[in-house]
């Protein structure tokens, strides 16, 4: 079990004391950014241990906590039924250890087996997603022929019988979900992986090994809309260093500042995202 070192421990919560003072700092949306250089086995097998810590460390440096249990316990409770949202996309699905650590968690801190799902396609199928009364909400980043990219915000998509009425005008009214009864405030966690993100793609579901790398991350937080406007900027970076020069996504994700401006689910600006980034390797790109 992971428990936060004093270091990080004070550095936070004099970060956050001063906040108290400041309504701008105050209301900034927390992002962690946490890289590990051992994620990966030898073989290329994600390791499960190791993503476990990662995966602790994040959630309590979120939570302001030193201990694991005490930080989930803020936002769950034993009475919870809880969805865990992921993404099965194959080429890139939400990694399997991912969804197994989280469901273990949840059953450390007392929630019963019984009462937590994992699904994505089959949410409105689900009678856990049916009942919920808290979610998670975890998938990889990946360019995306509709939207731009698929982040926190697209991945609640399923929960529509539709998914396809949202695609007009780059999948615009994205933010619109995060409203419906079905997940209006339930969700405690949002995870946007990124072990192995795709950065360009060309037409619907392509997939090329070439457009990604090993970026062995994870980014952490309770704002779907700051999450994914860390991983654009990320994915932007990647691009311009790949292709030597500014090469646009196609189409552009509007989606993001849309969910901000428009259905005020969450902060897409800069300088309205607290970013805490815990890192061993290098390149980072923000």
């Amino acid at each position: 079990m992971y428990k936060i070192d004093r270091r990080e421990f004070l550095k936070l919560t004099v970060g956050l004391s001063l906040g108290l003072t400041d309504f701008k700092i105050k209301a900034k949306s927390k992002v962690i950014l946490i890289r590990e250089k051992n994620l990966f086995e030898k073989k290329g097998k994600i390791s499960k241990k190791v993503l476990r810590e990662v995966l602790e460390r994040g959630i309590c440096l979120l939570e302001n906590e030193k201990d694991i249990k005490i930080a989930l316990l803020k936002n769950f409770s034993e009475e919870d039924i809880i969805g865990i949202k992921s993404n099965v996309w194959a080429p890139l699905p939400t990694p399997s250890e991912l969804n197994e650590i989280l469901k273990d968690l949840l059953i450390d801190v007392g929630i019963p087996q019984k009462n937590i799902g994992i699904d994505d396609r089959g949410v409105l199928r689900n009678p856990i997603f049916l009942k919920s009364t808290k979610l998670i909400n975890a998938r990889p980043l990946r360019t995306h022929n509709w939207a731009g990219i698929g982040g926190c915000i697209k991945n609640y998509i399923m929960f529509v019988p539709n998914p396809s009425s949202y695609h007009d005008n780059f999948c615009s009214n994205l933010g619109a979900l995060w409203k419906l009864p079905i997940v209006k405030d339930k969700t405690k966690l949002n995870i946007l992986v990124l072990f192995t993100p795709q950065f360009h793609s060309i037409g619907p579901h392509h997939f090329d090994f070439e457009y990604t790398w090993k970026y062995s991350g994870l980014l952490i937080g309770k704002d779907p809309v700051a999450l994914d406007a860390v991983g654009l900027k990320i994915l932007k970076e990647k691009r311009l260093r790949y292709f030597k020069r500014e090469v646009p996504l196609s189409p552009p994700a509007i989606h993001i500042s849309i969910a901000d401006k428009e259905h005020k689910i969450g902060n897409s600006e800069r300088e309205r995202i607290e970013l805490i980034k815990i890192s061993n390797m290098e390149e980072d790109l923000i």
